[in-house]
């Protein structure tokens, strides 16, 4: 979909030419001259219309409006939250309508913000999957312009969104896809792909290179399928290579069965969804492709199914990580933080600012947080704040949970260093504290994705999350290290001039010849300005 950005209100919104047009209402907003004013006016005085979120009202070719149609929907409070659902809502019911141009025109006061939420709503509710249907009925709407009151103002964002939009349909594609198409083979074709066609550095290592890095634990949970394992390094580098990268890693299960600790039968389908955290991974460097953010990214990528079978590892057996702690295998379910674990390990050879691991970790997450905010486990403080404001901005919520060390005490083992599993109690808390003691000394966050990264249901699919909280994630750091970088080279230029200016005339001094200190100064001010 092609998105545009525009500055309109409700009159400029009248002669916008397009298929249909989503006027959207806040609650005690205030009516003008012009005739979708006069609309909003008239449907509201004759209770065909409420401003509250959910409602909507159709019109058919309104007198002196140029669209086809129009959509009044109400918004509340005019809140981005408000704002993405009444777009989400109408997009969805128009998108096979033969509707191909659509604009939304944003209430008074609307800023950054709510230009996202609307970008955002727009891309999720057009998505339509179709790659293995034989007679595919996809979206139609091909244009959607943003209206608001000031786009110059809005760019950034618009901008944004945009970009996102673009890694989160990649994300949901690949999690969409059937387990027989999307195998770790597959998902190390699309990452080469990726950095072939926008510039990344992209390398794929098999069962052999694997074998060779021991990782001992990566290897295990691969060894019960006939599917080749593939770990997938993507490099991003948009600022200077000296400057510290983020390393994301994304749980790629391609497909889970439960291994020997087999799975129940039913909903088991879902299990192709078990890749969403690489499936976010790649998705985000999609984005970074269109947004091109001054940061260094990493992407980790261990992929590979969890089978029965005679070669399957199995309840009772240690296995060797690669940074050397011995692991009892407990339950073979639990395969996730197996494979996760040998790639924090690797995180730590790029040295990286932070590592983020993203993962459909554990069913107890989906206990506590439902599917509305992704778990947040962090050892830094600094980091986690930054997650939970860029889920916030992103619409993306997460939710920060405990790391309390007494938590770790049921994962102690008589036959290895540590077991895999603890109790069925705060079972989302002792798989990530498992996955802290592999994750060095760096600021870590583990984001669990069980309950967002797919739906159930008669809306079944994934969701593309969190590519949109990673995404914005990092335009804040890129914009943080921005204006740090920039901060001190202004005051050296400041201190460097105040220094050169000339002192004031003593007795027996001329004013108007420098010191020798005060010429010192000035050329170092100079040279500082060179720089």
């Amino acid at each position: 979909m092609d998105f545009q950005l525009k500055t309109l209100d409700l009159s400029g919104a009248a002669a916008e030419r397009c298929d249909a047009l989503l006027v959207l209402v806040t609650e005690g907003q205030r009516g003008g001259d012009d005739a979708l004013s006069r609309l909003v006016a008239d449907a509201i005085r004759a209770r065909s219309f409420e401003a509250k979120p959910g409602k909507t009202l159709h019109a058919w070719r309104p007198e002196g409006v140029a669209a086809a149609r129009v959509v009044l929907a109400g918004c509340g409070d005019g809140s981005p939250r408000r704002v993405h659902s009444a777009v989400h809502a109408a997009v969805a019911s128009l998108r096979t309508a033969g509707v191909r141009r659509m604009a939304v025109v944003l209430p008074t006061g609307a800023d950054g913000r709510s230009v996202r939420a609307a970008v955002a709503a727009a891309a999720e509710a057009s998505y339509v999957y179709i790659t293995t249907k034989s007679k595919p009925e996809g979206c139609e709407i091909e244009r959607f312009t943003v209206g608001c009151p000031d786009a110059a103002a809005a760019q950034a964002d618009f901008e944004a969104a945009r970009g996102a939009a673009v890694g989160i349909e990649f994300a949901r594609e690949l999690g969409n896809l059937p387990p027989n198409r999307a195998t770790p083979t597959h998902l190390a074709e699309e990452a080469m792909r990726l950095g072939k066609g926008r510039g990344f550095r992209c390398e794929v290592l098999g069962p052999r290179e694997v074998a060779k890095a021991r990782m001992g634990s990566f290897m295990a949970v691969a060894q019960g399928s006939e599917e080749p394992l593939r770990f997938i390094v993507l490099q991003y580098q948009g600022a200077a290579a000296a400057e510290a990268p983020v390393v994301l890693v994304g749980k790629g299960i391609t497909f889970d069965t439960g291994g020997i600790s087999i799975k129940p039968a039913p909903e088991m389908d879902e299990m192709k969804f078990d890749m969403g955290g690489a499936a976010s991974v790649l998705g985000t460097f999609r984005a970074l492709a269109e947004l091109r953010p001054r940061i260094n990214v990493v992407g980790l990528v261990p992929a590979c199914e969890n089978m029965p079978g005679g070669r399957a590892f199995k309840p009772g057996d240690v296995i060797t990580s690669m940074s050397g702690q011995t692991i009892e295998v407990l339950n073979t379910d639990a395969e996730g933080r197996l494979i996760l674990c040998d790639a924090l390990t690797y995180a730590e050879r790029f040295k990286p600012r932070a590592i983020i691991d993203i993962a459909t970790l554990t069913g107890a997450c989906v206990i506590a947080l439902g599917n509305i905010r992704s778990g947040l486990f962090a050892t830094d403080e600094a980091l986690a704040q930054a997650l939970q404001d860029a889920g916030e901005l992103a619409l993306d919520p997460c939710w920060r949970m405990p790391l309390d060390d007494e938590y770790g005490e049921g994962l102690k083992t008589h036959f290895a260093d540590v077991a895999n599993v603890a109790g069925r109690a705060g079972g989302s808390i002792t798989a990530a504290k498992f996955l802290q003691r592999f994750a060095g000394k760096q600021p870590w966050a583990h984001l669990d994705i069980a309950g967002t990264a797919w739906k159930g249901g008669a809306a079944k699919g994934s969701t593309g999350r969190p590519v949109g909280l990673l995404v914005q994630y990092l335009l804040s750091q890129a914009q943080a290290a921005s204006i740090e970088s920039a901060r001190p080279a202004r005051s050296s230029v400041a201190k460097a001039a105040r220094a050169a200016r000339p002192a004031k005339a003593k007795e027996g001094t001329s004013a108007k010849a420098p010191a020798p200190r005060a010429r010192a100064a000035k050329a170092g001010a100079a040279k500082a300005r060179g720089r």
